[in-house]
């Protein structure tokens, strides 16, 4: 260490911050709700990468790990419980047969599946608590903030197709 003090930012101060530890508190909370509703014996870590093979497709071990910035070996035992709980199969890669890819069963597709309509149902209900601007301030927001972390499509798609989207469903 160069025994200069750390430029750490007064997380008290900048009420942008604030608001977005809040926000994520509570979008946790949300994920960690539908989750235990649907499958209790799946831990969150575990289903972020079935996830990643819901949306990807199948991914050898590294390249899981890789995806969610976590040691091969730790991915490795977390494929293992997955195997034996059945939402995931080790197979044969299809580009190269001497390579094992790990895919989705059907179950671990229900799984995701089913978290993924619960916990689009909380949004929804914490959403409609919301007036109609907020509702769209929100979505503005949160995709350029999605867009800044790396996420999602680019601003100029994501902006006025989410924009138009919201709209629409207000003025129904």
């Amino acid at each position: 260490m160069s025994g200069q003090p750390l430029d750490m930012p007064d997380a008290t101060a900048d009420p942008v911050v604030d608001a977005l530890l809040r926000a994520s508190r509570a979008l946790v909370a949300i994920s960690v709700r539908s989750l235990s509703a649907v499958n209790a014996d799946v831990t969150l870590p575990q289903f972020r990468s079935l996830v990643v093979l819901a949306t990807s497709g199948p991914q050898t071990v590294s390249a899981l790990a890789d995806r969610l910035a976590v040691h091969a070996s730790t991915m490795t035992r977390m494929c293992n419980r997955l195997v034996a709980r059945a939402l995931v199969v080790r197979a044969p890669s299809a580009v190269d047969r001497r390579e094992v890819v790990i895919a989705l069963t059907a179950m671990g597709t229900t799984v995701v599946e089913n978290v993924m309509a619960a916990r689009r149902k909380e949004l929804d209900e914490v959403m409609r608590r919301m007036g109609a601007d907020d509702r769209l301030a929100a979505v503005n927001a949160l995709n350029k903030f999605a867009q800044a972390a790396g996420e999602g499509p680019k601003p100029s798609n994501t902006q006025s197709s989410g924009t138009r989207a919201v709209r629409q469903i207000l003025e129904e």
